[in-house]
């Protein structure tokens, strides 16, 4: 167990959904207790076979705002917030693929209730690997979409690839602390390299801009996760999640805790179930590696482990849902209707 350990303070607040046209979808909040931790989770209406979405490290259910909507017109659509995620719960020293499977094992076994399609962005994506290649009477199919296939397994995410574990690795420095902790301090020293030479910074006086910002949201809400309605969405969204974030699941990335319970090789060797890769944009910097997810090499290695499996690039940003969200909802319908067909398939006259 960590030396550090905490509970998130936000695990028994009340699920009422505050996006109107999800609420008005019929999308409802819940937990679920599956006897070492509660996750939190939406469920839409029973429109259809379940699909079970799964949000990339530092996201939570409200990543996919853009897309529960029409993917629930022909689907029983799920969306849950990790462990050490969202409203739930928080569990310092115990991150790992096998902690988040055995999570995901009871959640499809007790929740669901039948095969599912588990689609997942990011580490969701790797999360949805696990149980395509561990669950296959629980998993229907898999959509792994920009998923950091390979690309994040040591060494080569700590030696090669550096950019996303030194970004990890930051936020675990800066945000490790859930007892003292200014969420504007992620971004205090953050760059993104956009040519070989050159680096985008995030200006100082953002970061203290942020940092007023949220102190005076917790002095009038306190108790609340951190929600400024007139910032720009992916900022909004991006600083309620932090607040809302264990790094030590981050910090478990670092220090090579998490790496336990999966193969990547390996289990897509064992998936036999059909399978989406979604691939976006990649680029690689000198000193800095990877930006992104997976090489154009990534994708072809995974389409050799699993010749059955379709592959779609996409020109998009990593969280391809939420960049392109119609893009999204076409390739996971496309697929549902050609690969996976039985009770996934589009029924006649609906969308």
């Amino acid at each position: 167990m960590s030396a550090y350990p905490y509970h998130n303070p936000y695990e028994g607040l009340s699920g009422t959904i505050d996006i109107k046209a999800v609420r008005e979808a019929g999308f409802q909040e819940r937990r679920f207790d599956t006897g070492t931790v509660r996750l939190n989770y939406v469920a839409g209406p029973d429109n259809g076979p379940p699909l079970v979405l799964l949000a990339a490290q530092m996201g939570t259910w409200e990543s996919y705002r853009r897309v529960l909507v029409p993917l629930s017109r022909r689907l029983r659509v799920y969306a849950i917030d990790v462990r050490g995620h969202g409203k739930s719960s928080w569990t310092p020293g115990e991150y790992s693929w096998n902690h988040l499977g055995a999570d995901m094992t009871a959640f499809l076994s007790e929740v669901v209730r039948a095969p599912a399609v588990v689609a997942g962005n990011s580490s969701g994506g790797l999360l949805a690997l696990w149980c395509a290649a561990n669950l296959p009477g629980r998993v229907a199919a898999a959509i792994l979409e920009d998923a950091p296939v390979f690309s994040a397994e040591m060494p080569r995410f700590r030696d090669r690839d550096r950019f996303v574990y030194e970004g990890l690795e930051h936020l675990a420095e800066t945000l490790g602390d859930p007892h003292d902790r200014d969420l504007a301090d992620y971004f205090r020293g953050l760059t993104l390299p956009v040519s070989e030479t050159r680096e985008k910074r995030v200006p100082d006086w953002f970061v203290s801009f942020l940092s007023r910002r949220v102190r005076a949201f917790r002095t009038r809400r306190p108790g609340l996760p951190v929600d400024i309605p007139y910032l720009p969405l992916k900022l909004r969204l991006l600083l309620k999640c932090l607040s809302m974030y264990d790094a030590d699941f981050a910090r478990a990335f670092v220090d090579g805790r998490f790496y336990e319970g999966l193969d990547h090789a390996d289990a897509l060797a064992r998936v036999s179930c059909p399978l989406l890769v979604l691939h976006g944009d990649w680029r690689r910097v000198p000193g800095r590696g990877l930006i992104g997810a997976m090489d154009d090499e990534d994708a072809a290695r995974i389409g050799r482990l699993v010749p059955h499996s379709r592959y779609m690039k996409i020109k998009a940003n990593h969280v391809i849902h939420m960049s392109r969200p119609r893009r999204y909802v076409e390739a996971v319908n496309t697929f549902l209707t050609e690969d996976v067909k039985g009770e996934f398939a589009t029924p006649a006259g609906r969308a």
